[in-house]
């Protein structure tokens, strides 16, 4: 079925960002939104790449983008690095395509040439302002023919907008949203379309540039922020005026602070690729960013990116603001960590542990006992329940790898004085060195040393446990002492509980 020269059967999206900044949180779920919409629908996902304002366009930024979409495993079908039908997806590379639709503008008189100068649009703003009228420019150069702009175009630069009708109504059915109209009058008067440089070089801006990708592209759904609403009338007229067919629309409603407030980078507004140095898995964020906004009609809180793509209708977007939780995302990622395979995630956690100077690139320690995948394997797996993110583990793990040093006094348990601490520890000692290796599981560790903290004073284990777990971690928290003595084994263990016997001579 076709609407408007749009065969709304053949779906295809996009997802269109500027390379001016990191690609952020609100990017992401934007991306996501697509990316769900036209898999759900068996369509098309395109990357474009919008990057005509050359002063803040930068290539590091491009990078990110790309780099981020990867880690996400948003992969796109048509675009920048895979190609397509519609090449090239790069603005900046298709300067000839939008100068012959500016020439139709112009013929048409539907586009005109201004030479104002910044300083002149910024005096009118402040005395329309200041006279409390809204802010609108309507250009005395809507009538100066356009071969007498092409001569002034040989000395100076230009700009060329388009003649926006006076007291027009135009509207568009928002597929969240439904009907949402403007009037032309509210619209800011003459807006810009592109940068004249000279009678035959133009520059494209946002409003222009995109409708005729849109339409060269064939994308039949826009997909994006709430933000852009203001922008879809002047989209609507240039369609309009180069009988052009118009796509669906849907505008997601923006991401809020907990205090629905714009999102700041204290409550989460940070790039992706923050979240992954911030140790977030890829499927977390996926499944955090789809119920910013999105209601599945379940109690259910986990879902796969191919779950979502299943369940995933846009008539299901809510046209409120979602609130940023950062304890719903903690959760999420403590989750994912939890019921991933231990193999995979002590991959996903060696960057972290390089990072944090507790091992070296062949898997060895720079000081301590660690050697090799296997100890790393065995370290994440008793980790792993605790973690809500993969940056944590060098905090929380360290003392597998390497000992800090500690003050005696964290050895004592409740009233215990130093000479009873000593003589814990030479029980602890004593009893490990006797295991054999064949024996020494953290099974039998628990029901030996059990054992033998069952005749402390009073049968407080704590006496005999305490010092123990502390000696062989310094640290006030941690795991129990029988994993943790299994793990680092028994030369490590020993020489471990020796340094805590000196400590309280």
């Amino acid at each position: 079925m076709s609407f408007f020269g749009i065969n709304r059967k053949n779906i295809r999206v996009r997802f269109a960002p500027s390379p001016t900044g990191l690609f952020h949180i609100g990017s992401a779920r934007s991306t996501l939104f697509n990316f769900l919409f036209a898999k759900a629908n068996g369509g098309k996902f395109i990357l474009r790449i919008e990057d005509t304002d050359s002063e803040r366009s930068k290539p590091e930024y491009e990078k990110d983008i790309l780099e981020s979409l990867k880690w996400l495993g948003l992969n796109w079908d048509e675009g920048i690095e895979v190609g397509g039908p519609y090449m090239p997806y790069r603005q900046s590379e298709r300067l000839k395509l939008y100068a012959g639709y500016i020439k139709k503008l112009l013929l048409n008189k539907n586009a005109f040439y201004c030479f104002h100068s910044k300083e002149f649009l910024e005096k009118e703003y402040e005395e329309q302002i200041k006279t409390k009228k809204n802010p609108a420019h309507y250009c005395e150069f809507r009538k100066l023919p356009i071969s007498d702009a092409e001569k002034r175009l040989n000395k100076e630069n230009g700009i060329i907008r388009f003649k926006t009708p006076l007291d027009f109504e135009i509207s568009f059915i928002d597929l969240i949203r439904g009907k949402i109209s403007f009037n032309s009058d509210t619209l800011g008067g003459d807006f810009s379309l592109a940068k004249a440089e000279s009678p035959i070089k133009f520059i494209p801006l946002y409003n222009f540039a995109v409708v005729i990708d849109d339409y060269e592209m064939k994308i039949s759904h826009v997909i994006r922020g709430e933000e852009h609403i203001s922008n879809t009338p002047k989209q609507i007229l240039i369609q309009k005026s180069l009988n052009l067919p118009t796509p669906d629309y849907a505008h997601i409603p923006l991401i809020l602070a907990p205090d629905r407030s714009k999102l700041s980078k204290r409550h989460g507004a940070a790039s992706v690729m923050e979240y992954y140095k911030m140790g977030y898995l890829p499927e977390t964020l996926i499944n955090f960013l789809a119920l910013l906004g999105w209601n599945p009609d379940t109690d259910q809180e986990i879902f796969s990116l191919n779950e979502l793509i299943k369940r995933f209708d846009l008539n299901k977007i809510q046209k409120s603001g979602a609130i940023f939780n950062m304890a719903k995302l903690d959760w999420l990622n403590s989750y994912y960590i939890r019921n991933m395979a231990t193999d995979e995630l002590t991959k996903k956690i060696i960057p972290f542990l390089e990072r944090d100077g507790l091992i070296s690139g062949d898997f060895s320690a720079k000081s301590g006992p660690v050697s090799g995948w296997k100890y790393i394997k065995r370290v994440v797996a008793i980790e792993k329940p605790r973690l809500k993110k993969l940056s944590e583990i060098g905090e929380r793990a360290a003392y597998f790898f390497k000992i800090s040093e500690y003050q005696p006094e964290l050895l004592v348990w409740r009233d215990m004085l130093f000479k009873d601490i000593a003589i814990s520890l030479k029980v602890s000692l004593e009893t490990i060195s006797l295991i054999s290796e064949t024996d020494f599981n953290s099974e039998n560790l628990e029901k030996i040393l059990l054992k033998e903290a069952e005749r402390a004073k009073n049968k407080d284990r704590g006496r005999l446990l305490w010092p123990l777990r502390v000696a062989l971690t310094g640290l006030e928290k941690s795991p129990g002492p029988f994993e943790i003595i299994e793990i680092l084994g028994k030369k490590e263990s020993l020489k471990r509980i020796e340094s805590a016997i000196k400590k309280l001579a």
